[in-house]
């Protein structure tokens, strides 16, 4: 399995937007590339701790290339906003791609340079290597699962 880590906002929406897209063989909900050891919800939302929330995915690269599950990545997300997704504010809900292969790393850069042509401003989202991943709280983990009716930045069509 190939594994990528992406924030784009709420990680509640972002975890569910993603199981539901073939060759997308586990997620989880985090904390990616903060400056503090076991972070917590509460520790995050006080924007000290430099983390952010953030999906992360294994893939089947059989069934889904790293280029399309970017191309997924970019609807859901505004790119060009630092520290906002929504009506989330915070350094926590900035936009960010963690990869964990060297290797992806030019696909990704490809995949932010195809979509720049699409904005007038410049793209912010974060492309940095994860340094580290901190699974969220149990009650976090497939939260719109459990709660059909909670709060997401993402639109109910595109989570299915």
């Amino acid at each position: 399995m190939k594994k990528i880590v992406l924030a784009g906002g709420c990680f509640w929406g972002v975890e569910a937007y993603f199981n539901n897209i073939s060759g997308v063989m586990k997620t989880k909900v985090g904390y990616a590339n903060g400056n503090t050891e076991n972070p917590n919800y509460e520790g995050v939302c006080t924007h000290s701790t430099g983390y952010a929330e953030a999906c992360y995915i294994e893939y089947n690269e059989e069934n889904i290339t790293l280029e399309k599950l970017l191309e997924a990545y970019w609807i859901i997300v505004d790119p060009t906003v630092k520290d906002r997704q929504g009506n989330d504010i915070g350094n926590q809900y900035r936009t960010g791609i963690y990869y964990i292969d060297e290797e992806d790393y030019k696909a990704i850069l490809k995949s932010v340079e195809r979509e720049q042509e699409k904005y007038d401003s410049n793209i912010v989202t974060e492309i940095l290597a994860l340094k580290n991943f901190y699974d969220a709280e149990e009650y976090h983990q497939r939260y719109l699962q459990k709660n059909p009716n909670g709060y997401c930045h993402i639109p109910r069509e595109l989570l299915r």
